[in-house]
């Protein structure tokens, strides 16, 4: 599977984008997906994910209550809802799906394959 970010920018503070991860193969829907982030001189952090099937999300603390993972299979695409954007958000947001297809919430890195290139998210204050 290839996966393909979309929809960052520059965001005012308090800005509510949604990035998009479009997704091509055949397996996509079989896999849990999930963004990460990158903010410069930083390490790429997990920041939400979600089950194949959509049914189960969970999110890192510091962006629980603002962003919300969704997916629709049926277009092979992956949602990330941003409300409230502070400007620690600040940070290119990337999307991979599980390596596994076994039921596991996975955060790390390591855990996801399939990188797509990535979006930039740049809040202002």
């Amino acid at each position: 599977v290839q996966l393909q970010a979309s929809g960052g920018g520059l965001v005012q503070a308090w800005g509510s984008p949604t990035l998009s991860c479009a997704a091509s193969g055949r397996t996509f829907s079989s896999y849990a997906t999930g963004w990460f982030r990158q903010a410069p001189g930083k390490e790429r952090e997990f920041v939400a994910a979600i089950s194949w099937s959509g049914g189960t999300t969970w999110y890192t603390d510091s962006v629980k209550g603002r962003f919300t993972i969704s997916r629709d299979n049926a277009k092979n695409t992956v949602y990330l809802q941003m409300n409230s954007l502070k400007p620690e958000d600040t940070a290119v947001y990337y999307c991979a799906a599980d390596r596994e297809r076994a039921p596991r919430k996975a955060v790390a890195v390591h855990d996801f394959g399939s990188w797509g290139q990535g979006t930039k998210v740049t809040v202002s204050s």
